[in-house]
């Protein structure tokens, strides 16, 4: 696999990786990057700097910067009238700061570079300048069948630029040199199907330096201009990625994507840019693809099957709410006054759910093993594979079956941080969330509710931590939740690793005090690593188990940080509706003791488009599912939450 980013300026460093090579630790990739659709210069430049450059991201691609036709839609921006840097998203300045400031942080801008046509009105564009005789003259409609109509007829009757003159070229080099001149990175080349590959070699041939190509072709089958003619000038988008996962995350068969980017017609990994949608196939193609607009947790999903699946280099969609085709972007920007859809706003920032981005983290960290280890699936719609010992993931596209198992995970022995439940805190090697044991022997227990994910990979072990920034003292207390209802709960323990020899226990152990909830025993000396039996007095007891700092509690099954424990007394938990029917306030759910769920019925009335909810703990600082729950509108539904599992069901009434 090629990386993106250079080895001297896309890195992250980490440090105190325990278990992996020291190349390994050391130099981590950027692997995927994110197109943030109709998003300002300024904001851009904010998000990089607080999200994209520490969560891993290598790039942004942007929209179009040139100046063109005075329209609200979204598709005015490929449009353009001149090459000047003028448009919505910011001033030539803006655009020049934005460039800067992302490179800072190891991110790059990748500029959407329309160079096929002109604005569809007549044909002089005083401020190139490009007169008549600069364009083909048909103007017809095109032929797919045939290679000149498609690269020599106006595109939906957009002026078609006569790339094969020396002058189109040099004008179209000269705004690419310009933008290189900026700083920018890479170009995405907008319709380069229409463009004879030649053409496109040569306007590269003219740019200074060597920056990213990539390239938008649809290889339609049976059509004569094909993706493999343009991979000698750089990479190619492969539409057949999301038009192929799209249909098995919507209907069903996800275990069909083993060896998908294998198959015959498609480009080599090395060449691909792959995407789960883009802004044209959530418009054009929604039936196909997965989107934002899909019910429920699909399109999350397929996001986490597309960073986590060694093919190609993947660009994550970060777009807006629409409900019209033509619609353009909220009249405020995300940092300038609308937030992202999870905050009750118009931006959707699908980069920004913990899942997405923290499997650009995950792809990052496993880039170094290229490969599918261990694939298991269930014959349908549950899947789960490792990435050669530094990753694993389990994906559950069933609609009511769970999974509870142990995989064999290929991975160094130890704790985890689930990156789908929590976030991995690279300073303090704390997991916000549920943590994943992996035992001597390679195996990890997972469970994963419909419609639910889980990952772990090697940059996110507990006890990974930066050197020499600081840190918590080590934790004391070992503590258990008492799902067992033990009347007596003891704690017997062997084989301590402690600041201070800690002799081993004698059967059944010491009694545990109760504590928040659940039941704890403080060693009062700061602990590493230990194993342990929780027993009620030595009679009913769990297995052997083991765990280590700083995930010393043991709640619903797994280690959990202790810092985030508490207890698991279900039915005393507080729970809440958010969701465009309520104004994303909070309406409490009822429990029900007959079911051991969370309930509540709500009536969406096209409030805001699309109807969609989370489930929240009353101040965002837990709220399921990752991404926000779309459901049809202008209906009413019976919502379940399982707050041990997270798995949210909705019965329409």
């Amino acid at each position: 696999m090629k990386f993106k980013k250079s080895l001297s300026a896309g890195l992250l460093l980490f440090g105190g990786l325990s278990g992996v090579t020291p190349s390994v630790a050391a130099e981590v990739p950027r692997t995927a990057f994110v197109h943030l659709f109709e998003w300002s210069w300024p904001d851009i430049a904010t998000e990089c700097e607080t999200f994209l450059g520490p969560k891993g991201f290598s790039a942004v691609q942007v929209s179009p910067p040139q100046k063109s036709v005075s329209n609200a839609a979204w598709w005015a921006r490929y449009q353009p009238v001149s090459y000047f840097f003028e448009g919505r998203s910011g001033t030539r300045a803006q655009f020049a700061d934005m460039v800067q400031r992302c490179k800072a942080v190891g991110v790059d801008i990748y500029l959407d570079a329309v160079i096929n046509h002109m604005a569809a009105q007549d044909r002089y564009f005083p401020e190139v300048p490009y007169r008549s005789n600069d364009f083909h003259s048909c103007t017809g409609d095109i032929d797919y069948s045939n290679r000149w109509s498609i690269q020599n007829c106006d595109l939906v009757g957009l002026n078609d630029l006569k790339t094969e003159s020396e002058y189109v070229r040099q004008k179209i080099a000269d705004y690419m040199n310009d933008a290189l001149s900026l700083g920018v990175a890479g170009f995405r080349i907008d319709a380069a199907k229409h463009i004879p590959a030649g053409d496109i070699a040569a306007i590269k041939s003219k740019l200074n330096g060597s920056p990213y190509i990539y390239q938008e072709v649809i290889g339609a089958a049976g059509e004569p201009v094909q993706t493999s003619e343009y991979t000698y000038i750089g990479d190619v988008t492969e539409f057949n990625f999301a038009r192929t996962i799209g249909p098995k995350f919507k209907q069903g068969g996800i275990k069909d994507l083993q060896g998908i980017g294998s198959w015959s017609g498609w480009l080599s990994s090395d060449d691909a840019v792959t995407f789960v949608t883009n802004h044209d196939e959530e418009r054009h193609n929604p039936g196909q693809v997965l989107s934002h607009q899909d019910f429920g947790n699909l399109y999350f999903l397929g996001n986490v099957f597309t960073l986590a699946y060694p093919y190609g280099y993947p660009k994550v969609m970060s777009g807006y709410y629409f409900s019209n085709f033509d619609a353009g972007p909220p009249s405020t920007g995300v940092h300038s006054g609308n937030a992202c859809g999870f905050d009750g706003g118009d931006w959707v920032c699908e980069h920004k759910w913990r899942g997405v981005a923290n499997m650009v983290a995950f792809r990052n960290h496993t880039a170094a093993q290229w490969q599918v280890t261990d694939w298991w699936d269930d014959g349908y719609n549950q899947v789960a594979f490792g990435r050669g010992g530094l990753g694993f993931v389990v994906i559950n596209r069933d609609d009511n079956k769970g999974i509870n198992q142990s995989f064999q995970t290929g991975m160094p022995a130890g704790e985890y941080c689930d990156i789908i439940a929590g976030d991995f805190d690279t300073q303090s090697g704390h997991c916000s969330a549920t943590t994943i044991t992996v035992d001597s022997q390679g195996y990890a227990h997972f469970t994963v509710g419909s419609h639910q994910a889980a990952a772990i990979h090697i940059g996110a072990k507990l006890g990974s931590v930066c050197q020499d920034c600081g840190g918590t003292a080590a934790e004391t207390k070992v503590c258990f939740d008492n799902a067992q209802n033990f009347s007596q709960p003891y704690l017997h323990y062997w084989n301590v690793n402690a600041d201070q020899a800690v002799a081993n226990a004698t059967w059944p152990g010491v009694a545990m005090t109760a504590e928040n909830g659940g039941y704890c025993y403080d060693f009062g000396v700061g602990l590493n690593s230990l194993q342990v039996i929780f027993s009620d007095n030595g009679a009913s007891q769990t297995a052997d188990l083991t765990a280590s700092s700083p995930t010393l509690c043991y709640q619903n099954g797994t280690w959990r940080d202790s810092d985030f424990c508490q207890s698991s007394n279900v039915g005393n938990e507080s729970w809440y509706f958010r969701g465009t029917s309520n104004g994303w306030g909070v309406s409490a759910l009822t429990y029900e003791a007959a079911t051991g769920l969370y309930t509540t019925v709500q009536s969406f009335n096209g409030e805001e488009s699309p109807a969609r909810f989370k489930i929240d703990d009353g101040n965002w600082s837990e709220s399921y599912p990752s991404a926000d729950y779309q459901v049809g509108d202008y209906a009413t539904y019976t919502i379940t939450f399982d707050s041990q599992t997270k798995a949210i069901t909705v019965t329409s009434q």
